[in-house]
Formats: C-alpha cells, sequence, structure tokens
C-alpha cells in the first residue's frame, strides 16, 4: 500500500457502509485521500465508523440515497465545502434482484435494481463531472459486475443494470476524454459483501436456469481485492487507462 497515492485527493464513495464500498473508502484514506463516503443504511455506516476509527483513518460518512438528486447533491456538496473539489467518484453502491427472472420480475424490484444500479451513478456522474471539467481533471470508477459481462449470473433486472453501466461508462469515458477525465468499469465476480441482502432467490426457476454458470464460479474474492484496483484505476500510474471494461474474476468470464 501506497500511502501517499491520493494525498490531497478529495474522494467520495458510494456504497461506504459495506463491502466493496466500505474497503474502498478505506484503502483511499489509508493512500491519503480526504474520503467522504455515503449510504442509506444508517446502521453500516455506524459499523463502518467503528472500522475506520480502530484503523487510525478519518472518513466523512453520511446517509445518502443515491438515487435521490437532493441527497446526491448534498453529498457532493459537502466534500466540495471541506476540500474545493472532486478529484475521484467511486460508484460502488449496487443490489441484487432476487435472481427474477424476466417473465416473473415485478415493477417494484425492476425500477429500484435499475435506480441504484444506473440512476444513482448517472446522478452521481451529472453533479462532478462539471466540477472535474472545471479543474480538468478527474476519475471515476463505476463497479459492475460479472453480470455485466455475460447474461447467466442474475436475474433480469441486475443483468440489465450492469450492462448499462458498462455503457454509461464508456460513453463518460469517451465524451471527455479531452476534458481531462478517466471513466472506467470494474466488473467483479463473487466477493464477500453484504449484496447477498437482495441476493436470496426468490424464483427457484430463474435460480435453476443459472445453475451451470454459478457452478463454473471461480473462488469469492475479498473485498479489499476489488478495492485495490479501484483505487490504482483512479491513481496517477493509471493515467492512460480509460473507458476500460476490467475483469476481477480470477478468469470467471474468461471461459
Amino acid at each position: 500500500m501506497d500511502t501517499t497515492r491520493h494525498a490531497g485527493r478529495a474522494v467520495l464513495v458510494t456504497g461506504a457502509a459495506y463491502g466493496i464500498g466500505r474497503a474502498t473508502a478505506l484503502r483511499f484514506a489509508r493512500e491519503g485521500a480526504m474520503v467522504h463516503g455515503i449510504d442509506v443504511n444508517e446502521e453500516g455506516l455506524a459499523l463502518a465508523a467503528d472500522e475506520f476509527a480502530a484503523a487510525g483513518v478519518t472518513v466523512t460518512l453520511r446517509r445518502a440515497d443515491v438515487t435521490q438528486r437532493a441527497d446526491v447533491d448534498g453529498a457532493v456538496d459537502a466534500l466540495v465545502a471541506d476540500r474545493g473539489r472532486v478529484d475521484v467518484l467511486a460508484n460502488v453502491a449496487g443490489i441484487m434482484d432476487f435472481f427474477l427472472p424476466a417473465h416473473e420480475v415485478d415493477d417494484e424490484t425492476w425500477e429500484r435494481v435499475l435506480a441504484v444500479n444506473v440512476t444513482g451513478p448517472m446522478l452521481l456522474g451529472r453533479r462532478v463531472l462539471p466540477l472535474m471539467m472545471a479543474q480538468e481533471s478527474g476519475a471515476i470508477v463505476n463497479v459492475s459486475s460479472a453480470g455485466g459481462l455475460r447474461g447467466g449470473t442474475a436475474g433480469c433486472a441486475y443483468t440489465t443494470s450492469k450492462h448499462a453501466l458498462i455503457g454509461y461508462t464508456r460513453n463518460v469515458a469517451w465524451t471527455y476524454q479531452s476534458e481531462g477525465i478517466r471513466c472506467n468499469v470494474v466488473c467483479p465476480g463473487g466477493v464477500a459483501t453484504n449484496i447477498a441482502a437482495t441476493g436470496y432467490p426468490k424464483s427457484q426457476w430463474g435460480l435453476e436456469r443459472l445453475a451451470r454458470i454459478h457452478a463454473s464460479g471461480t473462488r469469492m474474492a475479498q473485498a479489499d481485492e476489488i478495492a485495490t484496483l479501484i483505487s490504482w484505476l483512479a491513481s496517477d500510474e493509471a493515467s492512460n487507462v480509460s473507458g476500460a471494461v476490467i475483469a476481477a474474476d480470477s478468469a470467471w468470464t474468461a471461459g
């Protein structure tokens, strides 16, 4: 770990209460950044605060729903008030869809999954991109999934949302390349996180359709393994990397 890699940078991490988001906030803080972390789960934020304090780092935590524009604006405004800029946005927050197939997915699940996994990153990007354009620099790292690279790892809503996030990433990378802004996306396979709260199956039929691919899955990653990649993509070491779609799944999608 390079404790000066992100020295002086202002970083906003979504989904900071658990899993990859919490590990990402911790890693950026240990690497010298001023970090603001947001999440909709207040209990999880309290637990994260304890972990950060035990690690001897400072992370400013705030309850915010990434699907609500007022919450997004408030989170960005707070970081700008602290630091005067936004250098890195890590869109980590995400939920699953109970493995519901297309003929069984209900409106509530479809709308909530798309709202968190796609609309949230869009709202945050729309808010920070003008700031990054004004400072002529910035890095956005989105977290998609192996489910964004293939059709048989989750239900219909989650798979759709994670494919959409890859398209969003590529569009932003291409559109803002001349503004000094980079945008990349990480596609983890199985990771030990709290996303299982929306990952239990409501459709046995849908789960059975995915069984063959699930059986071929590789080892479960730890959250910090993904956080390490996010940190590197946001750093100057990756200055020529933009628009990249990087699988972090122990070769699960390579076969």
